[in-house]
């Protein structure tokens, strides 16, 4: 893994809420969808030799990987997508997640994606591939916190 970069807001709560707030800016979704690409394309490169299938997401229509390092007091995560747009949902599910303690992990409802309409605009496949990646991020963080 590479050095541990800090969560651009304090907790996750502050990181949804400034989600939230950046979405409101775009006036419809094709702005939103494009952000989110955007979102995607910054993820820091991720490692062909991770691309196992001990770290691929089950129940994605596209291709995901998420890779846990840490402890309960700190999980950190890196993760990728065959898709621009799921990899843009990870770029989220990341600055939510990523770099919280075990039990905020596990208190932290994922809000903001109802908060920004997300769930009224993807398609069922890629709401199942969000469901399970959050499933995934919880048992990383429930095993770290046992």
């Amino acid at each position: 893994m590479n050095a541990r970069a800090e969560p651009a807001e304090a907790s996750a709560e502050a990181a949804q809420a400034a989600i939230a707030g950046e979405f409101a800016f775009f006036g419809d979704w094709t702005e939103r969808y494009q952000y989110l690409i955007d979102l995607g394309r910054k993820l820091p490169p991720f490692p062909d030799s991770l691309k196992r299938d001990e770290f691929k997401v089950s129940g994605c229509q596209s291709q995901v990987w998420l890779v846990p390092s840490g402890d309960a007091q700190r999980l950190d995560f890196q993760a990728i997508s065959d898709s621009s747009i799921v990899s843009g949902l990870i770029a989220l599910l990341l600055r939510v997640y990523s770099g919280r303690p075990a039990a905020e992990i596990l208190a932290t409802e994922p809000r903001f994606i109802e908060a920004i309409g997300l769930a009224r605009h993807l398609s069922p496949t890629r709401s199942n591939g969000l469901a399970a990646m959050l499933a995934k991020v919880k048992q990383y963080a429930g095993e770290a916190a046992a």
